[in-house]
């Protein structure tokens, strides 16, 4: 389908900014990102405009002047379809379908209509019919007669009974009620496996980040795994859980989770809930930024306000959260070199090429100390018959040394953190109750 792309830039926003909020991004980075998005759903762009709007309509949002432009640009390229970026409300929707004969769509509907072309998996289908239903739901408008006619009432008076758009309400909400009960049991599953997780007490980390940031590539490319990974806006949606070794011998879990946007509408934040709190339960957090974008300031804003939302203040994401800035390999050379410094120079930022490779082996690392915190030497010895506790070993340990003796016992030397020592140490008996007996069985 063709379609148009406007961005309605409002001047009186503009004007009085907030001095509180991040620098807000260009009007052509908005464009650009408008035009991703249309793309992302296979919809070719016939005509784009940033449009200026000194003072908005109730009734279209637009003056009459741009609305007749607009058409104009319809019936010049043959578009049938019209992509507002921004907020519109039913009526203005409504009004604007009238006046240019053609479907119209706002930043919600358009984002809503990407996540239902990305969910592959049950949850991921959940999640987005319950955010379209509650989207639709304040759709409902008297813009047709059929939603005008009244049914009739019971009872023997027979009343005015309810109207068309009343049922239809109804019958939405008793939609919605159904799906949020069925994402409740997706959740209780989610925390079984939790649950069953931190029995084999393995560290989470999390990917989190603007959409088309270079998450899934990096996540490809770190566990290689065969995640999609495309230059695409919202290429990945459902949630992917890998186990992975670090190369100091550390087991951990990476997830990677759907793409944040700015203005993401409040009831998708809240469908997606279930998927985001991976991220609330990983002990490390990565926000991966595209460093190569020009406005990737603002969209790390955006990334961090959400994060904030679901409730990682910022207090806590100084510690959980690493900055990883990717695709350095688009940068001309001395602005590569100059980020390269810059991030070397930071304690919490790692520059990276999730396509070539370089810094990968240096976010490892990063990793594994940020997760294995202080590690202490130990020697230990373990006894023929307690050999069952080599696996948690190898796991929970980075292993220097390892001898077989004759008389069947293994002696390691270890690095490990002062919790998995002390857990070592009940298994192995060592200063409390023996273990052997758990084994044996």
């Amino acid at each position: 389908m063709r379609a148009v792309v406007i961005v309605p830039v409002l001047k009186a926003a503009r004007a009085k900014p907030d001095p509180a909020a991040p620098a807000p991004r260009s009007d052509e980075a908005r464009l650009e990102e408008a035009i991703g998005l249309a793309r992302a759903i296979d919809l070719t762009v016939a005509f784009s405009a940033i449009v200026p709007v000194s003072q908005p309509k109730p009734g279209t949002l637009l003056g009459s002047g741009k609305i007749e432009e607009i058409k104009a640009a319809l019936d010049e390229h043959d578009a049938g379809l019209v992509i507002v970026d921004h907020p519109l409300t039913p009526v203005q929707q409504r009004n604007l379908e009238k006046e240019w004969n053609a479907k119209v769509i706002d930043r919600t509907g358009l984002i809503l209509e990407i996540f239902g072309r990305r969910a592959s998996t049950k949850e991921g289908t959940l999640q987005v019919e319950l955010a379209h239903l509650n989207y639709q739901r304040g759709r409902l408008v008297r813009s047709w007669t059929h939603l005008e006619r009244q049914r009739g009432g019971a009872g023997f008076m027979g009343g005015p009974g309810e109207t068309q758009i009343e049922a239809d309400r109804r019958l939405l909400q008793d939609k919605i009620v159904k799906l949020e009960r069925e994402l409740e049991q997706v959740r209780r599953t989610r925390q079984l496996h939790r649950s069953k997780r931190k029995k084999v007490p393995h560290p989470i980390v999390a990917l989190v980040g603007y959409t088309n940031a270079g998450k899934s590539t990096l996540f490809n490319r770190i566990t290689g795994a065969g995640v999609l990974a495309e230059d695409m806006l919202f290429a990945t949606l459902d949630p992917t859980l890998r186990r992975m070794k670090l190369p100091q011998g550390r087991t951990v879990i990476l997830s990677d989770t759907v793409g944040f946007i700015s203005d993401l509408p409040t009831h998708l934040v809240a469908a997606f809930r279930a998927t985001l709190e991976e991220v609330l339960e990983a002990d490390l957090i990565l926000h991966v930024r595209d460093m190569s974008d020009p406005d990737n300031g603002a969209q790390s804003s955006d990334v961090l306000r959400i994060l904030a939302d679901l409730g990682i203040d910022e207090k806590d994401g100084a510690e959980r959260i690493l900055e990883v800035w990717n695709k350095i390999d688009r940068l001309e050379p001395e602005a590569r070199e100059a980020l390269v410094q810059k991030a070397e120079s930071q304690a919490n930022v790692i520059a990276v090429s999730a396509i070539s490779g370089e810094g990968v082996d240096r976010l490892l690392a990063e990793i594994n100390q940020r997760l294995s915190g202080v590690l202490v030497d130990r020697d230990v010895v373990v006894p023929v018959m307690q050999l069952q506790l080599l696996p948690w070993i190898y796991d929970h340990s980075i292993v220097d040394a390892r001898e077989d003796l004759e008389d069947g016992n293994v002696r390691l030397e270890l690095r490990l953190t002062e919790t998995e020592a002390a857990e070592l140490d009940r298994r192995l008996g060592i200063g409390g109750k023996p273990v052997r007996e758990d084994w044996e069985r």
